[in-house]
């Protein structure tokens, strides 16, 4: 038998299609259905790749009598979170405030069908109590019966939670000064980890919002937050957050060394970690980061599937962990260096077996093994090969293989930026190819829908849909020039402005002004594990409005800004990418407008740019490109080689007509 997630097109949800619990997709018939039977709804949120989702729905959602339980007692909702975000934001915000502790994944929330309040959260139950947790069957039963006699109490619990919701949604404020991004820089310092880099402690997580936000305040001249960015991503880069075999980052490390990881990886995660790599000079990670989005995540149609699961053959890391007899069988006499490289002559650090991670640097073990340098790299690069095709032959982890709008436009931007600094045009063809498709399946009349998967288009999309794809067509355009991706660009920021522009308050709603009603509308500042849709609006804004010079996108940007005003003051670290915007805000970059030449001049023009000023903005436009909107078509090209435009914020200098003269311009 089957339930009604046959036919969704979420993996995720699919998984749970022969379950025993009779789920319902999110729905308006589903709702109805409690509201008339008046049962509570027993909202269940998680993802493909995640490990204690799997691990719950085997316990519980698999076992007959638990499904009983939840089928006599509850309307039961299956919730993809990457499909539904806006849910997921909503409900995960409830449970912070209900239980006064974060939440995660899965998600279980009961809620009032009438108003949809939550009255009970929690994330992962066991089916029976274990390790002081409350088995999952006493918890339905204990919530069942509070709601049979106390349901009229609901009412009372939804005017209390939208006061807390109320006093959450910050009021604008003064726009900060510098001195909230030195706050910020001390705060970095003092949540680094000197010894193994990253911010906090376990479980540690990439951060790229901190990442780029220390990076950042280094080319402000703060030499620590500069160290601080790049021997973190070094560190995790050396370790087992990495593939070392097959690229790509996993999610999140479990010890504060890097060393195992929760095995799932994320699209999200890598678009950005990839281009910090690539900027940052990591190019074996970096290139090997690129080979893996394009082998293994790239969509026939163009695209990128969304993750790759943790588990394989019923085990967390199965597919990646490796016995010491298995490789030195595979690698013969290469054994030796390999096993001095990557810890094999080492304890085993995941349940009896290894999992790969730099143990030596190849310097080292040039002088260990007598070799010249070049011939340990040569030699482990080698090795990986031979061990990468014997692990191919294992069970692979499966794939979640819907395209996300947010996310591949994070990822869109990570490959235009690893195409520019690796000199990799694959990349960029790749990342081409995810524009159209997005164009061709994910944009109708005007509006972006949030997924793609199975043939279907649906959902419309949220802040971070239009957020993020601004921001990657502004990357798109300095890495190569095409007029009609920065009259899409255009296009998505004016939708932006109409449908999710909070008018009294400043900054954009997550979901926009048609969107079905939901329980609170919120307004995100916050990075979480994708940076804040307000944060990336903001920055996308302020770089649309110089370019074109429109003072529409400059003044929304500024009133998000001040709409994140407190919050930046209050929690700087946890608004990274809000204050990546207001740094650029208060301080615009140079924006180089680089009219004409042959590919050889505008090559040496743009290493001079990049050489005079780091944060500098490089549009190469060709002299007969055609369809330019004013702010750009009045910098003009000229007859006799290229021409360089410098403008910062909305004042533009005359145009520099040589490269000493974009040097002064710049310097």
């Amino acid at each position: 038998m089957t339930n009604r997630l046959t036919d969704q097109t979420s993996p995720y949800l699919r998984q749970h299609a022969d379950n025993p619990v009779d789920w319902w997709p999110w729905c308006d018939e589903a709702l109805a259905t409690a509201r008339a039977e008046d049962k509570p709804v027993l909202l269940s949120v998680g993802y493909s790749a995640c490990h204690w989702c799997h691990v719950m729905a085997h316990e519980s959602f698999e076992d007959d009598s638990i499904a009983a339980l939840m089928n006599a007692h509850f309307v039961n909702i299956k919730v993809d979170r990457e499909e539904r975000p806006d849910l997921d934001k909503i409900y995960q915000m409830a449970h912070q405030i209900l239980t006064q502790r974060p939440g995660g994944w899965p998600l279980t929330v009961v809620i009032d069908p009438h108003t949809q309040t939550p009255f009970m959260a929690g994330t992962y139950f066991p089916a029976t109590a274990s390790l002081g947790m409350p088995g999952f069957a006493d918890v339905l039963r204990q919530v069942a019966d509070w709601y049979a006699g106390n349901s009229h109490k609901l009412g009372d619990q939804k005017q209390q939670l939208d006061k807390i919701f109320a006093r959450l949604d910050p009021a604008p404020g003064q726009l900060p000064d510098r001195k909230a991004l030195t706050r910020a820089g001390k705060e970095l310092a003092a949540s680094f980890d000197r010894k193994y880099g990253g911010f906090g402690s376990a479980p540690k997580f990439p951060h790229p919002g901190s990442l780029a936000l220390a990076e950042r305040l280094g080319r402000r001249g703060d030499e620590r937050a500069a160290r601080m960015a790049s021997f973190s991503l070094e560190q995790m880069a050396a370790g087992g957050l990495f593939d070392h075999l097959g690229g790509g980052f996993f999610r999140y490390s479990v010890d504060d060394r890097w060393a195992i990881p929760h095995f799932e990886k994320m699209l999200y995660d890598n678009g950005p970690l990839l281009a910090a790599c690539a900027q940052q000079g990591l190019t074996t990670t970096a290139h090997a980061t690129a080979d893996w989005v394009l082998r293994e995540m790239a969509a026939p149609e163009g695209g990128f599937y969304s993750s790759l699961d943790a588990d394989s053959d019923g085990h967390e890391g199965a597919f990646y962990v490796w016995s010491q007899a298995a490789a030195e069988s595979a690698l013969g006499d290469a054994y030796p260096l390999f096993g001095a490289a990557y810890g094999l002559d080492r304890p085993p650090n995941f349940e009896g077996r290894w999992h790969l991670q730099r143990a030596d640097d190849d310097a080292t073990l040039a002088e260990q093994f007598g070799l010249a340098v070049d011939t340990v790299a040569e030699r482990l690069a080698a090795a990986r090969q031979t061990l990468f095709e014997q692990r191919a032959a294992r069970t692979r982890p499966d794939r979640d293989d819907k395209i996300l709008t947010s996310w591949n436009a994070l990822m869109i931007g990570g490959l235009f930026t690893a195409a520019d600094a690796l000199d990799r045009a694959d990349c960029a063809t790749a990342a081409d190819d995810a524009l159209a498709m997005i164009r061709q399946h994910l944009w109708c009349d005007g509006r972006l829908l949030a997924v793609h998967a199975g043939g279907r288009s649906h959902t419309s999309g949220f802040l971070d849909d239009y957020a993020f794809l601004l921001d990657a067509l502004l990357t798109a355009l300095r890495t190569r020039w095409h007029s009609p991706d920065l009259a899409w660009a255009t296009d998505i920021a004016d939708a932006l402005l109409a449908h999710f522009a909070d008018d009294a308050n400043g900054g954009f709603y997550f979901t926009p002004d048609d969107h079905e009603p939901l329980l609170h509308r919120p307004r995100p500042f916050q990075d979480e594990s994708t940076p804040a849709g307000n944060a990336v609006a903001a920055r996308a804004l302020l770089h649309l409005g110089w370019l074109i010079g429109e003072p529409r996108y400059l003044t929304a940007a500024e009133r998000t800004l001040a709409a994140g005003a407190t919050l930046m003051n209050d929690y700087p670290m946890a608004h990274s990418s809000l204050l990546l915007a207001l740094d650029e805000y208060l301080d615009p970059p140079p924006v180089v407008i680089l009219r004409g030449g042959d590919p050889d001049g505008v090559r040496t023009w743009r290493q001079a740019a990049a050489r005079t000023n780091a944060l500098a903005t490089v549009y190469v436009i060709a002299a007969d490109a055609a369809d330019l909107p004013a702010g750009v078509a009045d910098k003009p090209a000229e007859p006799d080689g290229p021409v360089a435009y410098v403008c910062r914020g909305t004042v533009c200098a005359p145009p520099a007509r040589s490269v000493a003269e974009l040097e002064a311009r710049l310097g």
